[in-house]
């Protein structure tokens, strides 16, 4: 029972992952969004779909490779009390 049920997965799995893999486009009687004000031109559906650096940003800080001694910070005072 068990192997007839992970073949049955198995084909499954298959089938649902050979689908037709074709560029995206709007459907019928729809057009791609209007074109932004400032623009020159109305963007492709690839620009639509690249995220700008705005959207996934660079990691920019640093790892720590060693440790090292704090600078003294004078608003790091004990609580008042």
């Amino acid at each position: 029972m068990m192997k007839r049920m992970g073949l049955v997965m198995v084909v499954a799995l298959t089938l649902a992952a050979c689908g037709n893999r074709t560029d995206l486009q709007p459907k019928v009687g729809q057009t791609l969004p209007v074109k932004p004000i400032f623009a020159p031109k109305t963007p492709t559906v690839s620009q639509l779909l690249t995220p700008d650096s705005q959207s996934r940003p660079q990691r920019s800080d640093e790892q720590l490779d060693r440790s090292r001694e704090r600078r003294d910070d004078k608003f790091d005072l004990p609580p008042a009390g």
